[in-house]
């Protein structure tokens, strides 16, 4: 028990790891320490002293060693994408270029609004030893270091100089990784000196302290005005984000949906709020989406978005949606409510579905409106079904997706990210389990798959250890990070791990031939510097890092290895050559806009010019 003036004196390194070990939250009536524990790699910048005051609570605050610093922050962004972001996971990296290795899994959390916590060292503060191993120098600006980079990519930063200031800066970036409408990356850095120098901390710091996360209610005089607006309208739709499943929304969702009969439409983040098989559900939105979506909402008068900001992928560019469609914003954040003139309704998901509800009353859309939605939805999964069909024709991702879509657990994760896969899957799986989906796209970050498949395994088997998470790759992708296939096997965090060899960035060479351009750089075979081509072995490769490996020649073969896989006790990884121009998803794709060659010797480049501009005439004035 303390008393007022009671003090406990600790090194700062000691004093920020006693102070999260008592931070917990209230999830469910459950009382749960907010940070699950930490991924730590360990330099001369964080080892004597942050790695001192971890070490006597690696059991309570497990610190997961990874392999590549990058990663590290790819496995704690998908950590706290599947706790909604209610907890996350600290990074420690090493002064210089440990640190650096982390900007880019920086931007992936703020681009994602994930908490994360970055403890990357920092130069000494005395600076009595400069220039120190592997310092940046800037002569005319000696308070300018390699962890000001960061700034641009948190929601929170601070440079410790004195011990006392963790009192305000542990305290301020815990609350804005809590903060509905400012989630996202907090970074401290910590000068090698500052974080062994001693204080007399009040011991009321250190005391056990339960957050819940603030639930902000609604205007009622937005709410009504957005009633109104949904009132009159003869042709409705919800277009449901990421942040329903953060604001745990998806009941209020739904109920909403099936009350009032509205058609929904769902974005890459909010992917699996509705199940594929309820009759609202008329399927994702946008650049790769579905015919049935971008249908609907492009004779939409008024769109009910929640939870979303409204990327150029869900918004087609801002082509989705009709010119003289009213747009209505309920979101937590008021920049994304009141993007494009919409009407905001600035507030949570879930207290402001229920205030919605209760202002309509027993107000339905027109139920020839919902019988078109559903019609066309019909239509998109007769598409559907048959893209991701073994047949006689060359292996593709649908394919791919189809069987393990059919052959996996409904509580089962899947989790991939840039390339051609986020599209693939976005159009082609058909969510079985609420929540389940894990498309990085607001990123689209390159080397988050299997990095982020072990954040999420590690999260998944604090609460669901008996299913599985699957992890998508291209091999591009692959070969740029692999290396946390050794992080799953040495912390036995099984993952099953699909491998679809293209030959190189496929995607990119597509839009390249889309754009009326020879391959070129793309494809490996398409490289002017290679000069012998040759195929990885990519199963060899695994199996080197103490996976289970198979290699499968078709789409039968694939799902048979994947059945095995389910039953294995250690990470699988499944390989599988795909073609790299046959097999894409044809349907279901809105206008992008993409910067095109206004001029060009080549005829085929002027011509595609001309065809990318002319689908501007559909899109919304940027206001």
């Amino acid at each position: 028990m303390t008393h007022p003036g009671d003090t406990i004196r600790l090194t700062v390194a000691q004093a920020i790891v006693r102070f999260l070990m008592n931070q917990f939250i209230e999830i469910g009536g459950v009382e749960t320490r907010i940070c699950g524990g930490g991924f730590g790699i360990f330099g001369h910048g964080n080892v004597p002293c942050l790695g001192e005051a971890l070490y006597p609570v690696r059991d309570d605050l497990p610190l997961y060693r990874g392999q590549n610093e990058q990663s590290m922050g790819f496995a704690a962004a998908a950590y706290a994408k599947y706790h909604m972001r209610r907890r996350f996971m600290f990074c420690t990296a090493s002064a210089g270029p440990g640190t650096a290795n982390l900007l880019t899994a920086a931007a992936l959390a703020h681009a994602n609004r994930l908490p994360m916590l970055l403890l990357c060292g920092d130069t000494f503060l005395t600076r009595l030893p400069d220039p120190v191993l592997q310092q940046l120098e800037h002569f005319n600006n000696p308070t300018l270091g390699l962890n000001d980079a960061f700034k641009s990519v948190s929601r929170f930063w601070d440079r410790i100089t004195h011990p006392a200031q963790i009192l305000q800066s542990l305290p301020a970036a815990l609350a804005t990784m809590l903060d509905p409408a400012d989630c996202g990356p907090a970074f401290l850095g910590l000068p090698q000196d500052v974080q062994g120098w001693v204080h007399d901390y009040p011991a009321a710091f250190f005391a056990r302290c339960v957050h819940r996360i603030r639930r902000q209610s609604p205007d009622m005089a937005e709410i009504a005005d957005a009633a109104a607006l949904l009132r009159n309208a003869q042709r409705p739709v919800i277009v449901a984000g990421g942040g329903v499943q953060y604001s745990g929304a998806v009941a209020e969702l739904t109920s909403f949906a099936e009350a009032h009969n509205i058609p929904v439409v769902e974005t890459i983040a909010g992917r699996a709020n509705l199940l594929a098989t309820h009759p609202l559900n008329i399927g994702p939105l946008g650049v790769t989406g579905s015919d049935s979506a971008n249908t609907i909402a492009g004779a939409a008068d008024v769109v009910l978005s929640i939870g979303t900001r409204l990327q150029d992928f869900t918004t087609g560019s801002w082509t989705v949606f009709a010119p003289d469609a009213r747009l209505i914003g309920l979101n937590a954040g008021r920049h994304d409510a009141a993007k494009h003139l919409s009407l905001p309704v600035v507030g949570d998901a879930k207290l402001g579905l229920e205030a919605l509800t209760k202002a309509l009353s027993t107000h339905r859309a027109p139920a020839d409106w919902v019988a078109k939605a559903q019609s066309e939805r019909r239509i998109w999964d007769t598409y559907v079904a048959a893209n991701v069909a073994p047949g006689n024709r060359p292996n593709s991702y649908a394919q791919a997706i189809g069987a393990v879509n059919a052959l996996c657990h409904p509580r089962d994760r899947i989790v991939t990210a840039a390339g051609g896969l986020p599209a693939e899957v976005t159009a082609n799986w058909r969510t079985l389990g609420i929540g389940t989906v894990d498309v990085e796209f607001g990123f689209s970050c390159m080397g988050y798959e299997i990095a982020g498949g072990w954040g999420a395994r590690i999260a998944q088997s604090e609460s669901e250890p008996d299913r599985d998470t699957i992890v998508l790759v291209g091999d591009g992708s692959y070969l740029l990070m692999n290396s946390d296939i050794y992080s799953s096997v040495l912390t036995q965090k099984k993952l099953i791990i699909l491998v679809l060899d293209n030959g190189g960035f496929a995607v990119i060479n597509k839009l390249q031939n889309n754009t009326g351009q020879d391959s070129f750089n793309n494809l490996i075979a398409d490289c002017p510097t290679v000069t012998d081509p040759f195929l990885v072995d990519f199963a060899a490769h695994a199996a080197a890092m103490g996976a289970l490996t198979e290699t499968a020649a078709t789409p039968a073969e694939l799902a048979a290895a994947f059945q095995r896989a389910k039953a294995a006790p250690k990470t699988t990884v499944i390989v599988m050559q795909v073609d790299p121009y046959e097999g894409w998803t044809t349907q279901g794709h809105a206008w992008w806009e993409i910067g095109t060659a206004a001029i060009s010797a080549t005829a085929t480049v002027r011509d595609k010019h001309a065809e990318v501009e002319s689908g501007r005439a559909a899109q919304r004035p940027g206001i």
